[in-house]
């Protein structure tokens, strides 16, 4: 039978795209969806390329019901998230939750606070919590009753950092996670630097004393390093949609090259469909590779610098970067093959 499904915040980037696979999912029930300010709309007034499907209405949060629902996909913005979690996990505790935001992401309380400048509204809530990254936390999401979906700078680096940190083939030191997002990765709320003027044409660097994705790349590496792992996460709008392009330098473990590190890669992820790693002389994956799909392609190529080797990893970020791998951990959680739904191709041009 379907699984009944409400999706919280359809009316944002990672809500729609949610709804835009679920649609095509034949195991997803779509019974309920939220919105703040477009409360009482068709979808199809908010988002006309999804005029014609059969919808429910958009409704506030608190007039929805709950009730004969088997998950939540919570795609609401970052620090508005715990509460409204912590309520469903007390008042429906057989409810599965599939959360976007960044709010269940860290275990560490106190590394939750110095990011985001405010207390973890729901700490007897975050030990249920398991990190969403689907390749790397298969068993603990498909046992799990609330699973933290990654962010999309995080899946592209920590997909090709944690096999070979894992495995002692990178130096747990010295390592540059240099990164490009596309504008949708801000959200769809109206911000004077996300306007046309401001972006189109331009390049631009942020977060460089900090950002949050950083507290949450360091927990997962040092996890799989088993030592503290030293890094320096450089993000950058880039004047595209979509996107999400990682550039990692790192160096080599005693007796590595860069041929050794692209085949374990390749056998780490031998039974992973969205996985792909590049063969040496294959050109190197741009974002367009991977527009539109849960993919995330990986190339390795020696460094300028000898003793070290640069990772280039692509996603979308608001597919496998977001969206995309909710419908993945949703199908891990439900016992379904784990591409169901999620089969189609990238796009081009």
């Amino acid at each position: 039978m379907p699984i009944n499904t409400i999706i919280l915040g359809a009316s944002g980037y990672t809500g729609t795209e949610i709804l835009r696979f679920a649609l095509r999912h034949p195991a997803i029930e779509i019974v309920g969806l939220s919105a703040d300010t477009h409360a009482g709309k068709n979808m199809a007034d908010v988002f006309p390329h999804l005029y014609g499907c059969d919808l429910p209405l958009l409704q506030k949060i608190d007039e929805l019901s709950f009730d004969n629902v088997q998950l939540v996909f919570c795609a609401l913005p970052h620090g508005t998230t715990q509460q409204v979690i912590a309520g469903l996990r007390r008042d429906k505790p057989a409810i599965k939750i599939i959360d976007l935001s960044a709010d269940f992401r860290l275990a560490d309380l106190a590394q939750y606070q110095h990011w985001n400048g405010t207390p973890h509204q729901a700490p007897d809530i975050q030990p249920q919590a398991v990190y969403g990254l689907s390749e790397i936390y298969r068993q603990e999401i498909a046992n799990s009753m609330l699973v933290a979906n990654p962010g999309c700078y995080t899946t592209a680096a920590q997909l090709p950092l944690i096999p070979l940190l894992q495995a002692g083939m990178i130096a747990a030191d010295d390592i540059i996670i240099d990164a490009k997002s596309g504008v949708t990765g801000a959200g769809r709320g109206a911000k004077q630097a996300m306007l046309y003027s401001e972006i189109a044409e331009n390049f631009s660097a942020y977060g460089l004393e900090g950002h949050r994705h950083s507290a949450e790349m360091s927990e997962q590496l040092n996890h799989f390093a088993k030592t503290q792992v030293s890094f320096h996460f450089a993000p950058h709008l880039v004047p595209m949609k979509r996107g999400i392009f990682a550039t990692i330098h790192a160096k080599l473990a005693p007796n590595q090259d860069v041929a050794t590190l692209r085949q374990a890669l390749r056998d780490y992820y031998a039974s992973s469909a969205f996985v792909h790693v590049y063969d040496a002389d294959t050109p190197a994956p741009k974002t367009g590779d991977v527009l539109g799909s849960n993919q995330c392609r990986i190339a390795l190529y020696p460094s300028q610098i000898d003793g070290r080797v640069t990772i280039l990893s692509v996603i979308d970020n608001l597919v496998k970067g977001a969206s995309g791998q909710a419908i993945q951990n949703f199908n891990l959680m439900f016992g379904y093959e784990e591409t169901l739904g999620l089969e189609n191709l990238p796009i081009f041009p």
